[in-house]
């Protein structure tokens, strides 16, 4: 398999985790505390979205050879910086790589309000990414 055809199957990966999310997300206020297998599927899957969504930054710039990332962040900014994103799309995406890093070391600590009333309502920008980058294969 080469570099493009990695870099599609993970797309299509993250449209599946987006498919699941949206599957269960109107339940989200009402599951979130009192579910622990609805918040513990959800998470995960937010977490495979966002870790997935950094991947493809760092696949992208490699199969463009466009320099060498120093964090996860960096990785999304980068493909602003060279075109491959718009630039304030990818400054304000690249809050992503946070949110992988609190889903991966914080994740007893993440809270009701901020999945279901900030990170859900944002998952339409995951589309975006996906869509940008496809238009640079």
């Amino acid at each position: 398999m080469n570099d493009k055809e990695r870099i599609l199957k993970k797309m299509e990966k993250v449209r599946e985790y987006l498919s699941l999310i949206r599957s269960i997300e109107k339940e989200c206020l009402e599951r979130f505390e009192s579910d622990p297998i609805y918040r513990g599927a959800l998470l995960h899957y937010l977490y495979l979205t966002a870790d997935s969504c950094v991947a493809l930054a760092q696949m992208m710039i490699r199969f463009r050879e466009l320099g060498i990332p120093q964090s996860y962040q960096e990785a999304i900014e980068m493909l602003g910086d060279r075109g491959l994103l718009p630039p304030d799309f990818a400054y304000d995406f690249a809050r992503i790589a946070g949110l992988r890093n609190l889903l991966a070391h914080g994740y007893e600590r993440v809270k009701k309000d901020l999945v279901c009333e900030e990170i859900l309502p944002r998952l339409r920008e995951v589309e975006i990414f996906l869509g940008e980058l496809e238009k640079h294969l």
